[in-house]
């Protein structure tokens, strides 16, 4: 089977890599910060934090970070 790659490159306007720099820079703080408490979570207690208790964090995080 043959395997191949496809490169594709867009050019957003102004307004498009605005919105596009907020929305990486939410997702890698929301990662960042999860991992965070995860870790950290580990390093005290020597257990996992489940996903669905991070995801419940969400809620609280997006009310204290607009």
């Amino acid at each position: 089977m043959t395997k191949r790659a496809y490169k594709k490159r867009f050019y957003p306007t102004p307004e498009q890599a605005e919105l596009l720099a907020q929305s990486f820079g939410s997702a890698r703080f929301v990662w960042n910060n999860s991992l965070a408490f995860r870790t950290e979570a580990y390093r005290q207690h020597g257990e996992s934090v489940s996903p669905s208790a991070v995801e419940k964090r969400l809620v609280a995080l997006k009310a204290e970070y607009p």
